[in-house]
């Protein structure tokens, strides 16, 4: 099942739930997930997508490999034969 058609289902099976809801109750409802999504869209909740972005850094690939390499330590101990 992909994951649009359980988001589906969950859509589906919450409208039957609240199908048997007074209209008092739905406009309620309705007024608090309003509330909710502004509130969402105040705080700027980040996107999963967002959260995998590019590594964004002002040197180049070269330095930063470089920099890597003279930032590792070995400390493996070799014991001759």
């Amino acid at each position: 099942m992909k994951m649009e058609e359980i988001g589906t289902t969950n859509v589906d099976g919450y409208f039957d739930f609240l199908d048997s809801l007074t209209l008092k109750n739905k406009l309620d409802l309705i007024s608090k997930l309003t509330e909710s999504v502004k509130i969402d869209l105040s705080n700027n909740v980040p996107s999963f997508e967002n959260e995998f972005s590019a590594f964004d850094v002002k040197e180049s690939s070269k330095k930063s490999i470089e920099k890597i390499r003279n930032s590792r330590v070995s400390t493996r101990k070799t014991e001759p034969f």
